[in-house]
């Protein structure tokens, strides 16, 4: 667990947690903590119960907002990029009003960037600090979004060029984690959205406003992945189409190999039979001038075939 106190947006490290028990005379204090130090954070700041349990459960928590007498509790998913693989970590948020308490499970990448946000801009209120925050996991989207525009792009190049089966499984794989990301994307939009209209007392009214603007981001950012939902779908119908033209070109490179040995194969039937009045069996040169008919022929079919790109 981690304590500053923020002002102007200096960082000033603080040792003792009772410290913060006070309201400062500038600034606020963020405690970036995990989930096992709210067993100390709970009865200093009188967090609610069922907020600190949802904190401490395994179960993958649902982006939502709760408002409580002295604090809110707000939970939003940080999303990330990592060897081809898309993962949501979950971030929990109290917000008070001299303080504000971050929880994490894991390392998330916007508490890390937020730090010079925060000394550039000289924040010095818990409020403008959530705000830069989920201002951060918002925008954090758009560039997922862009990297899987890529790959879905790349994708289909290959599809193009040269189908393989391994295809269809990135295709499916890519298609469930684009449908996972939209379940989670509504209920964070309205999370926001609330933010941006409910009449909030622990976040300043002029800043309110500016919540309107990552609410418009979050509704791009669905409407960017219903999108990709539909480009997976006709990546999907692509592939289909690819490996159907492939088989055609199969079947149509071994109909024609197989008509061009027909009229060779009635020739060798013919001098196959075991008659005894052929008279081409007695020629001298009868063996070469059948072999020579048949290779012309053979030939011959094989040009008027590749003339009309058939084979």
């Amino acid at each position: 667990m981690k304590i500053r106190m923020v002002n102007s947006g200096v960082f000033t490290p603080i040792d003792d947690i009772q410290a913060t028990l006070t309201a400062p005379e500038q600034g606020f204090y963020w405690i970036d903590a995990d989930a096992e130090d709210l067993n100390i954070l709970q009865p200093l700041f009188s967090l609610h119960d069922l907020a600190v349990e949802d904190c401490l459960s395994e179960e993958e928590q649902r982006p939502k907002i709760e408002i409580y007498e002295d604090h809110y509790f707000i939970v939003i998913n940080s999303i990330r990029f990592d060897d081809e693989e898309i993962f949501l970590r979950s971030l929990s948020v109290f917000l008070g009003r001299n303080y504000i308490i971050t929880v994490t499970n894991q390392k998330i990448n916007e508490l890390r960037t937020l730090k010079p946000i925060l000394w550039e801009q000289e924040v010095s209120e818990p409020d403008r600090f959530l705000y830069l925050l989920i201002d951060l996991v918002v925008d954090n989207y758009f560039s997922v979004g862009d990297r899987i525009e890529a790959k879905i792009e790349k994708l289909e190049e290959d599809i193009l060029m040269h189908t393989k089966k391994s295809h269809l499984i990135e295709i499916i794989g890519l298609r469930s984690e684009i449908l996972w990301l939209k379940k989670v994307l509504g209920p964070q939009k309205e999370v926001i959205n609330i933010l941006n209209k409910k009449d909030l007392r622990l976040i300043d009214d002029q800043l309110q406003k500016y919540f309107s603007d990552i609410y418009e981001n979050a509704v791009k950012i669905a409407e960017t992945f219903e999108t990709y939902r539909d480009l997976m779908g006709n990546l999907r119908e692509a592939y289909q189409s690819s490996i159907a033209n492939r088989a055609n070109e199969i079947m149509r490179v071994f109909t024609a190999i197989t008509t061009i040995f027909i009229p060779l194969t009635l020739i060798t039937g013919i001098y196959g039979m075991n008659f005894t009045n052929m008279p081409e069996l007695d020629m001298k040169y009868g063996y070469f001038m059948i072999i020579g008919i048949m290779a012309t022929l053979g030939f011959g079919m094989f040009l008027i075939f590749r003339k009309k790109d058939w084979i």
